[in-house]
């Protein structure tokens, strides 16, 4: 069978719940939603304080905003959101998800009280059909479906994209979301990206890398010598598969704030009202903002060099910023960092280790510059690979930026995978 009949996309490229055939949402479901439906996962998102926390407070300190709204909560898994959304004031909540968690979120529902509130519905957020004319919703515009006031979702993934429930979440807000007054929460999604000090993981890495062609080699000789075939031919794609799953995958990390080695740089925003489908396929080539130029003092830190870029997002609640959002309700703002410096978050870091490392020299100053490029994989609609280009110079501290320079390294580009 063909590598396309398990691709985990739909033909068109998106990813199946939008509009794959049912062999294609089979596969979407096995590698994507079905961990969703275990309480096992949920827990491990549910005891993420920080994650719960700003949660919490972007709803229960909105109850003037929430009281009396219609509210979707997309994705709702277990349902605790949807849950505040109601406690907080909300007419009515509507809960979506795929996924038979949807089962355990009617339990929650109604041992929580709010059961005359909220309607768990299950189903992919772009098949179902909200009970507009049955429940007496007031629409934006005469006869049409935009009749939800506030839009809350926990879609983020690895940096922020991994798993694209962004596009499903746009979808919806197409879809429900009132144009002129509607809130989305989150409200804004930042991405960054810094240079890090993660030599342990790194070097760990390498060992294994190196550990696994040592152990091929030994299998050659030994294929050779015991049963009369060289299967030496194999070894370049040996080689590939192995750099790739050890040195070109990016790696969960819980990082200290004292690992970041320069001023984190922003390489993609999202103001959540208007973003686009095209926005949530991640970050082209020459976009303005995917740049970076690090500076690396070496007297300003107390590690011996630099082991990679490491990435992370924010998530802001707070009011609309854009032209058309004048009229929507303001509110108290919250805030959730995945940044180094903010503590233990389920999403953590994604940290891109380079082959080798880049050594800092006590009284010189190490830049980094090059770009960032987030693309889906061909073969997963859900998966996302990122592309670094980039160089490294040595100076002088004492010199210009663009000053006199002791080293020009040549340019490097490689491709991780994200997984």
């Amino acid at each position: 069978m063909s590598d396309e009949a398990f691709a985990n996309q739909s033909k068109s490229g998106e990813i199946p719940s939008y509009d794959g055939d049912e062999k294609a949402k089979a596969t979407d479901f096995a590698n994507y939603f079905c961990s969703y439906a275990q309480l096992y996962h949920q827990k491990q998102m549910l005891v993420d304080h920080n994650r719960m926390a700003s949660y919490h407070q972007a709803i229960m300190g909105n109850t003037d905003v929430f009281k009396d709204k219609v509210v979707m909560d997309v994705g709702t898994g277990s349902g605790i959101l949807a849950v505040w959304a109601a406690l907080a004031g909300a007419k009515k909540v509507y809960a979506i998800e795929y996924t038979d968690m949807a089962n355990h979120a009617r339990q929650v529902v109604e041992a929580n009280g709010v059961s005359d509130i909220v309607t768990v519905i299950q189903g992919a957020v772009e098949d179902i059909q909200l009970p507009i004319a049955e429940d007496g919703l007031e629409a934006e515009e005469d006869g049409g479906t935009l009749v939800v006031d506030i839009m809350v979702s926990e879609w983020m993934g690895y940096f922020l994209l991994r798993e694209s429930m962004l596009d499903s979440v746009i979808r919806a807000r197409d879809k429900y979301l009132k144009k002129k007054t509607g809130l989305m929460l989150p409200s804004h999604c930042t991405m960054y990206v810094a240079p890090v000090y993660d030599e342990d993981d790194r070097s760990q890495s390498v060992h294994e890398y190196s550990h696994t062609m040592d152990d091929w080699s030994e299998f050659v000789e030994s294929t050779r010598s015991l049963y009369g075939v060289n299967m030496g031919v194999l070894g370049k794609d040996f080689d590939r598969e192995q750099k790739e799953y050890y040195l070109l995958s990016s790696r969960w990390a819980e990082l200290g704030a004292t690992q970041v080695l320069a001023e984190p740089k922003v390489v993609k925003a999202y103001d959540m009202s208007t973003c686009t489908l095209e926005d949530s396929r991640g970050i082209a080539h020459g976009e303005e903002m995917a740049t970076f130029d690090f500076d690396v003092d070496a007297d300003s830190t107390d590690e011996e060099c630099v082991s990679g870029l490491a990435g992370w997002f924010t998530s802001d609640f707070k009011s609309r910023t854009d032209e058309g959002g004048a009229d929507a309700p303001k509110i108290n703002p919250a805030f959730l960092s995945t940044a180094p410096d903010a503590g233990y978050t389920h999403w953590g870091q994604q940290v891109m280790h380079f082959l080798a490392k880049t050594p800092l020299l006590q009284g010189e100053t190490t830049r980094l510059q090059g770009s960032v490029e987030l693309m889906r994989t061909k073969e997963n609609a859900r998966l996302y690979n990122c592309r670094l280009r980039f160089s490294n110079s040595r100076r002088k501290t004492a010199e210009a930026k663009d000053g006199n320079i002791l080293m020009q390294g040549p340019n490097v580009e490689h491709v991780y995978q994200i997984p």
